[in-house]
């Protein structure tokens, strides 16, 4: 399938996909820390640098959007133009991020993996229904908490 647009504006709209400070990541960060909770962002010292770290709790938050993580839900779709290529480069992602979840847990981080589709279209309000007890769980409970119930 050919592109609609020309080379030039692909690379200007491919240069606003940010892989920092997204809108789900900010939206959970400002519930954290409305709720007291004080956290660092991007720590290159650990596996993957996961976007929101509690050193005090020695726990970890990753914010995955669904496309570029693989996740299995309907956002993530392969796109109609080089599929092979695509594929690939998500199965890589996942792969990493696996590799990454594991590091991190062998190293004695709890790690919570939270989704684009759990948070999509609902804003910063998406997590005030689950306070405190899913906010904390990662804090006090298991060492590796899913939200599958938010996705």
């Amino acid at each position: 399938m050919v592109d609609v647009v020309d080379t030039a504006t692909r690379s200007r709209m491919m240069s606003g996909i940010r892989g920092r400070d997204t809108k789900i990541e900010v939206a959970i960060r400002k519930a954290l820390h409305a709720r007291g909770l004080r956290y660092r962002t991007d720590v290159r010292g650990l596996p993957g640098r996961p976007d929101i770290v509690l050193p005090r709790w020695r726990a970890a938050v990753l914010v995955h959007g669904c496309f570029w993580h693989a996740h299995d839900c309907g956002l993530c779709r392969i796109p109609a133009t080089r599929p092979d290529f695509w594929r690939q480069k998500l199965e890589g992602n996942a792969a990493r991020d696996a590799r990454n979840l594991t590091a991190l847990l062998d190293a004695g981080w709890r790690v919570a993996t939270v989704w684009e589709c759990a948070l999509r279209g609902k804003g910063p309000q998406a997590l005030i229904p689950h306070s405190p007890s899913k906010s904390l769980i990662l804090l006090s409970g298991s060492q590796y908490f899913r939200y599958k119930s938010w996705c």
